[in-house]
């Protein structure tokens, strides 16, 4: 059984003893119910890690000693995946996969044939749903750096994003090019891939991420919902890339 992973602040990682509460405490004592003895990693989410040993729980929180200390460096290439918005929890399901297969950065995107709309209130609910999925998900495959899930960008937004890219795909039923066969940058920087929503990318995205250095590329010859797509495309890069 692997040892489980909760967050902390970079500060108390410092301590030879730890106090965890707050809601981690609450889940580490109350859910998980751990008791004196067991082994818990505490990270920040940025690649500082304490390997602990449990040695006092209470009602909501718990105490540790911190056996040794290391840092974990970032990986790269960074992998960015730029998603349309799916409808309904589909989005959370894509973040929790993405966020398990070991995506870097989770961009949502307003694509023009996008069914769900974020606006105002919604929109502050439904980021901070695929944030808390990110963070949940980071734990639970033994992550040290959290993805991150920015604001929702916009098709200009995202073109930028392909513009200083070494590598940025988007991915479409009608390219030539599988993605298996796509050669990889020489240079350094982030790899960026583009799911569309339900409704597919549109003729005039795609023609603006072409401008702006993305190439098309068809991931397999079944159609995968956007929900999955970003999952499987991410399985193919990290292969390629070696962080597989």
């Amino acid at each position: 059984m692997s040892v489980p992973v909760f967050l902390s602040e970079a500060a108390g990682l410092a301590a030879d003893t730890v106090v965890l509460d707050g809601p981690e405490g609450r889940h580490a004592a109350a859910v998980r119910r751990l008791r004196p003895g067991e082994r818990i990693d505490l990270t920040d989410g940025a690649g500082r890690v304490a390997e602990c040993t449990v040695t006092a729980v209470g009602k909501d929180s718990l105490t540790a000693e911190v056996l040794r200390r290391f840092e974990v460096a970032p990986p790269r290439p960074r992998l960015v995946v730029v998603q349309g918005l799916p409808k309904g929890d589909r989005g959370e399901l894509a973040v929790e996969m993405m966020t398990e297969a070991g995506v870097d950065v989770i961009v949502p995107w307003a694509a023009a044939r996008c069914v769900t709309q974020w606006k105002g209130d919604r929109a502050a609910k439904s980021l901070a749903r695929w944030r808390a999925t990110a963070r949940e998900a980071a734990k639970q495959a033994r992550r040290f750096h959290l993805p991150e899930v920015t604001e929702q960008a916009t098709t200009a937004r995202v073109r930028s994003l392909v513009s200083a890219a070494a590598l940025a795909v988007v991915l479409h039923e009608e390219a030539a090019e599988p993605l298996s066969r796509l050669p990889l940058p020489e240079r350094p920087g982030d790899i960026v891939m583009i799911v569309g929503p339900e409704g597919g990318v549109a003729e005039e995205e795609i023609a603006a991420f072409r401008e702006a250095g993305a190439v098309p590329a068809l991931l397999g010859p079944t159609v995968l919902r956007t929900s999955t797509a970003g999952l499987a495309a991410a399985a193919v890069l990290l292969s390629r890339c070696g962080r597989w």
